[in-house]
């Protein structure tokens, strides 16, 4: 499966400690553990013993140890000690399924197979002119790739976000550019009218957004609205979407925000993206199917018109990547 090669975040890095943490990925349970010198691992929840799930184990030092028989293995997953027989010297093939696992991001993520993709870009993240936040997780009853549609929308901001990132009264969507990169596709001169473009907003303005797709579920935008409007000089926001497919329609959310504003406190940010994300929710639980449509062999066809031209420029992005988990 192309999307076991893919790197996928999990969870918060500040969220795994000192004790095993269970998740799931592309319906495959996963244990995180970190190890005494810091570093993270990843591995299939199950004991190659008699199959209990190691999550229900411990961190001794260097090693995890198994909750059911105390079996413990390597930080390269191989069985080190068996305490019912302390003078085995269990061979290599006694070992746990392990994978690839990096913090980048303040996420934890993970790949389970080996491949050849980085973990996804997001360019705001080198400049130390901007701040990081993250927002979520948010657990959503839907497909990976439904979320990501949402999130390169303009058309819905005057009717979901109404009074914040739109208004009935100024729903046009002008012409847009979507244009191939080598990782995806970039969407450029994207324009919306907003009473309340972000926390900041002193006022309505003009907004000038850019997307970028560069991973099957992952998006990247960046906003400027009018300077007029907002009390920070220059000021800019680049907010990423990182989607975690925990299975083929159930998803993990989180947003990481970059900007150049370092003096109102994280939980306003997160308050403002909590908000406008708490009304997209809803929406996107209420569409059905909740796997994307994007095959002749889809239960139903879905209406398209110019205003669209992102979310088909998606739709032809995830049948190239041979994407099979959350379309239909």
């Amino acid at each position: 499966m192309f999307e076991a090669t893919l790197w996928h975040p999990v969870v918060l890095a500040a969220a795994l400690q000192d004790r095993p943490l269970a998740v799931q990925l592309l319906e495959t349970p996963l244990v995180l553990w970190r190890d005494s010198a810091g570093a993270v691992h990843a591995w299939t929840d199950r004991c190659p013993h008699r199959g209990a799930r190691l999550s229900l184990g411990c961190v001794r030092g260097a090693q995890l140890e198994c909750g059911y028989h105390g079996w413990r293995f390597d930080g390269a997953g191989r069985a080190v000690a068996v305490p019912a027989l302390p003078g085995f010297v269990p061979p290599p093939s006694h070992r746990a399924a392990t994978h690839d696992a990096i913090e980048r991001y303040g996420l934890v993520w993970v790949r389970l197979a080996p491949g050849a993709t980085d973990v996804p870009a997001f360019a705001a993240e080198a400049d130390g002119r901007l701040r990081k936040v993250n927002c979520g997780p948010y657990d959503v009853a839907t497909s990976a790739p439904r979320i990501v549609e949402n999130f390169l929308d303009l058309a819905h901001f005057g009717f979901v976000h109404e009074g914040w990132l739109g208004a009935r009264d100024r729903t046009a969507v002008d012409d847009y550019r979507v244009d191939p990169t080598p990782t995806g596709f970039l969407a450029t001169a994207c324009r919306a009218w907003q009473p309340v473009s972000s926390v900041h907003a002193q006022g309505g303005a003009m907004v000038e957004y850019t997307y970028e797709v560069n991973a099957p579920y992952t998006a990247v935008l960046t906003k400027v609205p009018d300077a007029a409007t907002v009390p920070i000089d220059a000021f800019r926001e680049s907010i990423a979407l990182f989607v975690c497919p925990l299975a083929p329609e159930t998803s993990r959310v989180w947003f990481r925000l970059a900007m150049n504003d370092f003096t109102s406190p994280d939980a306003t940010l997160q308050a403002f993206q909590h908000t406008i994300f708490t009304q997209d929710q809803p929406v996107l639980e209420s569409q059905w199917p909740r796997r994307l449509p994007v095959s002749d062999r889809a239960p139903v066809t879905e209406l398209h018109c110019a205003a669209d031209r992102s979310s088909a420029a998606y739709r032809r992005y995830l049948v190239q990547c041979r994407v099979t988990f959350g379309v239909c």
